[in-house]
């Protein structure tokens, strides 16, 4: 299967991660997508930015023919993530400043990444993930 997800919250991430990190040397590309969680009122995600990312970004991923793993790290509510000491504003290896954020993960670090405004457009998402 081309495709390979693990999905991760705030509390769970560590282990998560561990996994991913693990497996990083099988796959041709390692991403991470820190995204909003869902709004259980609506089961949308309470980021209009991440409503619009996902679905281009998944069907990008699930086209191409190369094993591909996906982190997907929920950030929580807009409450959790708007606070400045969020743990993956304040993580030197992540830095994040929006959702959603599209990481490339190689040889333990950060090799490119997507920000809010640009995590939708489908020929950045082909560079990311051909590390072009």
């Amino acid at each position: 299967m081309p495709l390979k997800v693990l999905e991760a919250t705030v509390s769970s991430f560590d282990g998560v991660f561990e996994k991913f990190r693990s497996e990083s040397a099988e796959n041709k590309a390692n991403l991470i997508l820190f995204l909003a969680d869902k709004d259980p009122a609506t089961s949308l995600s309470w980021c209009p930015d991440c409503v619009r990312a996902e679905p281009v970004i998944y069907k990008k991923l699930e086209a191409s023919s190369e094993d591909i793993a996906l982190l997907r790290a929920y950030v929580g509510d807009r409450p959790t993530w708007r606070n400045p000491q969020h743990p993956w504003r304040v993580d030197p290896r992540f830095k994040l400043t929006g959702v959603p954020t599209l990481i490339r993960w190689e040889n333990d670090t950060v090799k490119g990444r997507l920000e809010d405004h640009e995590a939708h457009v489908e020929s950045k998402i082909e560079a990311l993930v051909a590390d072009k």
